[in-house]
């Protein structure tokens, strides 16, 4: 359409027919009356060039849902059911959300609760969350404490401290893993000596890995079903998603 505009606006202009116009073949006099008949075309009409951005920006969110969803759909296995992250909500659920999250960011902070009410409120989510520690030596420290517990004692302890630490303020140091371990009721010796695992360590390479491959760089990051949801979606959009999941299955 643009092509076409501007080719007739110049037509007008240069008074040629149309057989004798090469937009490939100008002549210096032929191309700068071509580019002046653009820019007056332009400033004429600034609505085609928001048309134009509006377009494109379609277009690249397509193709990058379209590459999301090939990646989901080539790693789901390790996405789903990597053997080891903890899965909560209704285990049977027909519609899976994933989160990889670090303790100590401020948007999955945010996202914590609102995620926690979305499954509660459904009752039918599967819930994984996915240890993704990005942001220095207390977030990888928090990701082996809370993986240590879960290896140690199991999901529900796990949960205890998935949310006692995605609200602590203070530097996570062994004084106060200890403390959170001892006032959770966990064997605090079996779950600091587990903190340096080799089998902790694989799982946090594991998680690292896979999102390399979904190119995860930031978190919180969302699976549902199909569909990567890059960054901090409210409650409200949350809800939207997992309705047309369904309504779509």
């Amino acid at each position: 359409m643009f092509k076409t505009l501007t080719t007739a606006a110049f037509f007008g202009a240069a008074a040629l027919p149309a057989a004798a116009l090469d937009l490939n073949n100008l002549s210096d006099a032929e191309r700068d009356a071509f580019r002046a008949e653009v820019r007056a075309y332009l400033l004429d009409n600034p609505g085609v060039i928001m048309e134009a951005v509006e377009i494109l920006e379609k277009q690249q969110q397509a193709a990058a849902s379209a590459h999301d969803f090939s990646l989901v759909k080539s790693n789901s296995d390790a996405i789903f059911n990597d053997g080891y992250s903890f899965v909560g909500g209704n285990p049977e659920g027909d519609i899976t959300l994933v989160e990889f999250v670090d303790y100590r960011c401020g948007y999955c902070r945010k996202a914590h609760d609102e995620v926690k009410q979305l499954v509660e409120m459904d009752g039918n989510i599967r819930l994984i969350y996915k240890e993704f520690p990005i942001l220095g030596e207390d977030s990888l420290a928090s990701s082996r404490f809370a993986i240590a517990v879960k290896q140690v004692a199991g999901d529900e302890a796990y949960a205890l401290v998935h949310d006692a630490l995605i609200t602590f303020n203070g530097d996570v140091t062994e004084t106060a893993m200890t403390r959170l371990s001892d006032a959770l009721g966990f064997d605090t010796d079996a779950v600091l000596a587990q903190m340096q695992s080799e089998s902790v360590t694989a799982e946090i390479a594991q998680t690292r890995a896979l999102a390399q491959k979904l190119a995860i760089s930031g978190t919180p990051t969302f699976v549902l079903e199909d569909q990567l949801l890059r960054g901090y979606m409210p409650l409200a959009g949350m809800q939207a998603l997992v309705d047309e999941k369904r309504n779509d299955g």
